[in-house]
């Protein structure tokens, strides 16, 4: 780490033509100005209560994280990519089967593979889920064709991008049993002298045993917050071996979980992280040449972990005057039962 990091606001969210290029820095009007190419951008695209991230290689390779949550089908995540002309997708990550994760994925793959160039492959931690959810992606995986990896720690995706790497931490070769949140991939990515840790929804004895088997392989510049900001994730240990300077939070100001939670924000603020909420800066995209990071965020909005507690306890009270305390149905519609489509063992 130890690089400068260059932070950009601007009013809408940029719309990278073919999704090349990057952030630059910031003429005399306020404008962004076009960086040179070469860049790795990471879109933590808004989806409410859920996850869905892309990145875009240096190389135009293309990488999705989940694809938010099964209430909205796709939809917001497809309507990004068409809007980002990007036609086809060469890694879709699942790191876990719940439904704010997977929710999209049936749509999403029908629609890259019929309307455009389709999906590469499939990465998966091989947990499955008894819901319809999980179940359609399953389906559509089959439908389709599309060649399903399971992974486990020490797998890297097989990029082309030079200088590039995605490394698999999580889950453990050995498996950690049947818990969902627990097997859930964590991914790192090294760009450079940049580094960046996502963790989908694993928990405090994950980290825990992360922190003591991969310590050194957790530290980033960039930390997608495990969870949704969840206190059950993030904790004290496991944000010492990251050391982040800066994170974003996947949740909706009204987090009816009320994500992030207060602890979070607190550990970011003590440790002066520089805070990006999806609930308050809509979608948040990191862009870097491996050096400098910028910073492009739909809304305006304060990156102090503080001020953004404060704006949390303003839009929790609000909530907590609605009828039912604008208590939400859950996110998993329960199945019985599904098919498991076999997987296959990623090349190592």
């Amino acid at each position: 780490m130890g690089r400068t990091s260059t932070v950009v606001v601007v009013a809408g969210l940029l719309v990278l033509a073919g999704c090349s290029g990057g952030f630059g820095g910031v003429d005399g009007d306020g404008t962004a100005t076009a960086g040179p190419g070469g860049d790795l951008e990471i879109h933590h695209i808004d989806v409410g209560q859920a996850d869905s991230t892309l990145v875009v290689t240096p190389s135009n390779e293309t990488i999705l994280i989940d694809t938010g949550d099964y209430r909205d089908d796709g939809a917001t995540v497809v309507d990004y990519l068409e809007a980002h002309d990007i036609d086809r997708i060469d890694h879709l990550v699942t790191t876990h089967s719940h439904a704010d994760h997977v929710g999209g994925h049936p749509t999403v793959i029908e629609s890259l593979e019929t309307n455009g160039d389709g999906v590469g492959a499939v990465y998966d931690s091989g947990v499955p889920h008894t819901t319809a959810t999980y179940d359609e992606y399953l389906d559509a995986v089959e439908a389709y064709n599309v060649t399903l990896y399971e992974v486990a720690a020490g797998d890297r995706l097989p990029l082309e991008s030079d200088g590039l790497e995605a490394t698999v931490l999580n889950p453990p070769e050995d498996g950690t049993g049947d818990d969902i949140d627990a097997n859930s991939v964590v991914l790192a990515l090294e760009y450079g002298d940049f580094s960046y840790l996502t963790t989908g929804d694993i928990a405090e004895r994950a980290e825990r045993r992360l922190v003591e088997t991969r310590g050194e392989d957790l530290a980033a510049d960039a930390y997608q917050a495990g969870h949704h900001g969840s206190s059950t994730s993030s904790t004290d240990p496991f944000l010492d071996a990251v050391a982040p300077e800066v994170a974003v939070v996947s949740s909706p100001l009204d987090s009816r979980y009320g994500h992030p939670h207060d602890e979070v924000l607190s550990a970011f603020a003590d440790r002066g992280v520089e805070t990006y909420w999806t609930g308050v800066h809509g979608t948040v995209v990191l862009a870097t040449d491996g050096s400098e990071i910028d910073v492009a965020t739909e809304r305006e909005g304060p990156t102090d972990p503080e001020a953004l507690l404060e704006r949390k306890a303003d839009a929790q009270s609000s909530l907590a005057t609605e009828p039912n305390g604008g208590e939400r149905p859950r996110a998993d519609e329960v199945r019985p039962s599904f098919d498991s489509t076999p997987a296959r063992t990623l090349p190592r």
